[in-house]
């Protein structure tokens, strides 16, 4: 937990200087592939994401630590090979996990948040789930843990191999000659972010494309087939906490609704995408037909609301980071009321993305929960150490993005607000 917030202290400066570069590159190119919008809300996802990580709050059916210990047929050395070893059994076992996620319907809903962004860029690559609390994952490392691999080498190598998935997801980057029979390059990976009938559940591996070749489930990028990218049940929301349960809400009222009692339980199980057909009839969900001509969400907003949602973003971050690099002092529980107040930041400021009129009902929870641990604590988990002043900081900024936000939220549009209120 802690040895990964520091990793994280480190990471997230540079995701976030490359997020900006590209923006910056995409324009200097005339060829701008990153919305501001889209991109904050992206980069809001990857905060709840490592947020969650960091506290811990996912639970594995079986753990690879446990699976080592009892099926081992050999013990090995950490050493440069068992460290290859390692980062191919991620990669098989992350190809069979990724693709699990995509064919059936209860596995999609850990996985959607990751398709949900309308562009491709590597901000989305930071769109990954806070919703996977039970993982199955240590079961396809059944080869590594056959070889004896330490778990505390699978420890070092996951960070690594999920760090290197970030820079293919972008269009600035064109096919990579003989490396596209290797590696994942962006030319790949835009195949499998496409929602293109030519595209659709295709190249799910992660670092190594010969999986998807031995498996059956390659396409290369055609000449004349450009991606378009999303979800075919587009999410309509700029939140991501939003986004990475709206799948399973679907499903939950799709099974209570449902009048067989097989389709209640099968539903689960059932190939992606697939509903009771009574409820398909009673409840249509919108999909999108053709995928060359639909409009992207976009709603509209204040001219000043996308520098407010910086500011409120950049924030987080600075909260986020003490967090990371103080967790050790902070200890259980207050690292899961911290943890409380990011998810609470993310909603509310991206409620008021949305155009949502009672975004400061969300904005007000957060700031109350924040003065109540400073009056708690007499302090926000032992900043003043650091910085005498740091407590009266929070403080005034608990009251600027209460009035900010409330600000905000009486110009937003009348047809945002009416929708807000039905």
């Amino acid at each position: 937990m802690e040895a990964y917030g520091k990793i994280l202290l480190i990471a997230m400066p540079a995701f976030l200087l490359l997020v900006l570069f590209e923006k910056w590159y995409g324009w200097f190119k005339g060829n701008d592939t990153v919305r501001n919008m889209d991109m904050i809300s992206s980069l809001s996802s990857g905060i709840t994401n490592v947020t969650k990580d960091v506290l811990g709050l996912s639970v594995a059916i079986i753990s690879y630590e446990w699976l080592v210990r009892r099926i081992a047929l050999t013990q090995i050395d950490s050493g440069f090979w068992t460290y290859a070893i390692a980062f191919v059994a991620l990669d098989f076992a992350g190809y069979w996990v990724h693709r699990i996620a995509h064919e059936y319907n209860l596995f999609w809903n850990n996985h959607i948040i990751h398709h949900s962004s309308e562009e491709f860029n590597l901000a989305c690559a930071l769109r990954q789930s806070i919703s996977s609390i039970v993982r199955i994952f240590a079961i396809f490392l059944l080869p590594a843990a056959l070889l004896g691999v330490p778990a505390s080498v699978i420890a070092v190598v996951a960070p690594l191999h999920l760090f290197a998935q970030f820079w293919y997801h972008t269009q600035h980057i064109g096919k990579m000659g003989f490396l596209e029979k290797i590696i994942v390059t962006p030319s790949h990976h835009r195949v499998h972010h496409a929602i293109n009938p030519e595209y659709l559940d295709k190249n799910y591996s992660q670092i190594f494309i010969i999986w998807d070749k031995l498996f059956g489930t390659f396409q290369a990028e055609l000449a004349d087939v450009k991606p378009v990218y999303g979800v075919t049940r587009p999410v309509q929301t700029w939140n991501p906490i939003k986004i990475n349960f709206m799948h399973l809400w679907l499903l939950i009222k799709d099974a209570w609704h449902a009048g067989n009692w097989l389709d209640k339980f099968r539903i689960w199980f059932m190939p992606l995408g697939w509903r009771p057909s009574d409820v398909a009839t009673r409840f249509p969900v919108y999909k999108i037909q053709d995928v060359y001509h639909f409009e992207k969400y976009n709603p509209a907003h204040h001219r000043y609301l996308g520098a407010w949602t910086w500011f409120q973003m950049t924030m987080l971050l600075f909260f986020i980071s003490f967090l990371f690099a103080t967790i050790a002092s902070i200890g259980s529980p207050g690292i899961f009321v911290y943890g409380l107040f990011v998810f609470l930041s993310v909603y509310a400021y991206t409620e008021l993305m949305d155009g949502n009129a009672n975004a400061w009902v969300w904005e007000s929870v957060k700031n109350m929960l924040g003065v109540g641990i400073i009056a708690t604590w007499g302090d926000w988990f032992g900043a003043s150490q650091y910085l005498t002043i740091s407590t009266a900081m929070v403080a005034a900024y608990f009251f600027i993005s209460t009035v900010g936000t409330a600000w905000f939220c009486l110009r937003v549009p009348a047809t945002r607000r009416s929708m807000a209120s039905v």
